[in-house]
């Protein structure tokens, strides 16, 4: 379904209610342009308490496979640092 509308002075767009079912105030969209096309599409933003599960859980994934114990992360540390342990 097309519906058409203008853009303000300021740029702004409405987007028609039609079209704004499963979207809220606050969802984010990238925007893409070429030649006379946009293309909105709604991007998925990971909370921090999200985003460092997921790295956790990839850490922890990677230092099972490497048979890595919580203990030896100390040394590992220093040794990339040139510390030397004693």
């Amino acid at each position: 379904m097309a519906e058409l509308v203008t853009m303000s002075s300021k740029g702004q767009i409405v987007v028609p209610i039609s079209m704004r079912e499963g979207f809220n105030q606050g969802t984010p969209f990238a925007i893409f342009r070429m030649d006379d096309t946009v293309i909105l599409k709604r991007v998925n933003v990971p909370s921090a308490k999200e985003a460092f599960a997921k790295i956790h859980k990839f850490g922890m994934e990677f230092a099972r496979k490497k048979g890595m114990k919580e203990s030896d992360v100390e040394g590992i540390i220093h040794e990339g640092r040139g510390i030397k342990s004693g």
